[in-house]
């Protein structure tokens, strides 16, 4: 049995052909799964009774179960999805205001990434995901809408590093902003990085349409070797150039995410470093408060904190936004649901949810 979603529209098309199916068939097969959130090939009623049965008899649509799913007071929901293989990984639905509905996405079973801080990478990488159980995380969540909602951004943030897995990722992107898709611009959807200066500039070299977010965590290379490991490979300097190449390349500003722990790395010290290295760039400084997982020596940092954290940049001219935690009492930091699962298994009867970074 072949996974419907890891086929491209061509390669749909190509299947039907086949059949000597019209192709306009694949057009409304696709249209089922991404417009009408068919559940089944049975609910194709426009195509033929036979061919139904040949699709279902060749390719299945849902190859994850929900294990767990959990909903917070703010409207944020994340599932806990079961692999083909028993593997886990999470995603997450963010309802912000009246119109706006994020996912955010998982591209790994794991992380290799190792900061100290995130429940995510604490046992490692598994394997990349494919393409398909990519799309499938944004059809799981696009269920949870009411008929006349839809989404509207992505954020892949979810568990592992989105561009140690862009082979997989961006043809599922690609989906996600085909008319025939799900029909999200490619503005409304950010890649964030712990800071791969090769894949940043493959994403340049391509002119990549999409946002890219960068994981500093850190204003210089001393600390950010002990919060993010990865780190002593590259060093900040040369994740920064890679995204000046993504700037000049694409036209798009860089967002810089900083994670403020409390007493490690949100005092005054930090915040006039930052600026510093940030300085002059066309960037955003996003300022993420810790969610903490439990069971790791960290703790989200004061109120004051974060707001003398914020002045300081902005006295510095930069652009910073301070990202509020949403989903807290539902384990939505990135990897803390799957890690629970793992403990002992979750009853999926009682709950579910989505991811974040």
């Amino acid at each position: 049995m072949l996974h419907l979603l890891d086929l491209s529209p061509e390669q749909l098309q190509a299947w039907f052909a086949d059949r000597d199916v019209p192709g306009y068939r694949a057009a409304q097969a696709r249209r089922w799964l991404f417009e009408k959130r068919a559940a089944a090939f049975e609910d194709m009623t426009d195509l033929a009774q036979d061919l139904r049965g040949q699709l279902t008899e060749t390719f299945v649509i849902w190859t994850a179960r929900v294990a767990a799913h959990q909903k917070a007071d703010d409207g944020t929901e994340k599932l806990l999805l079961e692999l083909a293989d028993g593997e886990r990984v999470e995603c997450v639905l963010l309802r912000d205001d009246k119109h706006r509905r994020t996912i955010c996405i998982s591209t790994q079973v794991g992380c290799a990434m190792g900061c100290v801080f995130c429940a995510s990478g604490l046992d490692g990488v598994v394997r990349n995901l494919t393409t398909g159980e990519i799309v499938e995380q944004m059809l799981h969540l696009q269920r949870l809408l009411d008929p006349d909602e839809r989404l509207s951004h992505i954020v892949v943030m979810g568990i592992g590093e989105p561009l140690g897995n862009l082979d997989r990722l961006l043809p599922a992107l690609a989906v996600a902003t085909r008319r025939d898709g799900l029909g999200i611009s490619a503005r409304r959807i950010t890649i964030s990085t712990v800071g791969m200066p090769e894949g940043i500039r493959r994403l340049a070299r391509q002119d990549s349409p999409y946002h890219l977010a960068v994981s500093l965590h850190a204003p210089d290379d001393a600390l950010r070797n002990e919060l993010v490991p990865y780190n002593r490979k590259v060093g900040i300097g040369s994740i920064l150039a890679a995204a000046d190449e993504y700037f000049e390349a694409t036209g798009r500003r860089v967002t810089f995410e900083y994670v403020l722990l409390g007493g490690v790395n949100d005092q005054a010290e930090h915040s006039r470093r930052l600026a510093a290295i940030v300085r002059g760039r066309p960037a955003l400084v996003n300022l993420i408060p810790l969610n903490p997982v439990r069971g790791l020596p960290f703790h989200a940092p004061a109120a004051e904190a974060v707001v003398r954290f914020a002045e300081i940049l902005q006295h510095a001219g930069l652009a910073v936004k301070v990202r509020y935690r949403k989903g807290e009492r539902i384990d939505a930091a990135c990897g803390q649901l799957r890690r629970r699962g793992s403990e002992p298994r979750i009853d999926a009867e009682k709950g579910g949810q989505a991811p974040s970074r």
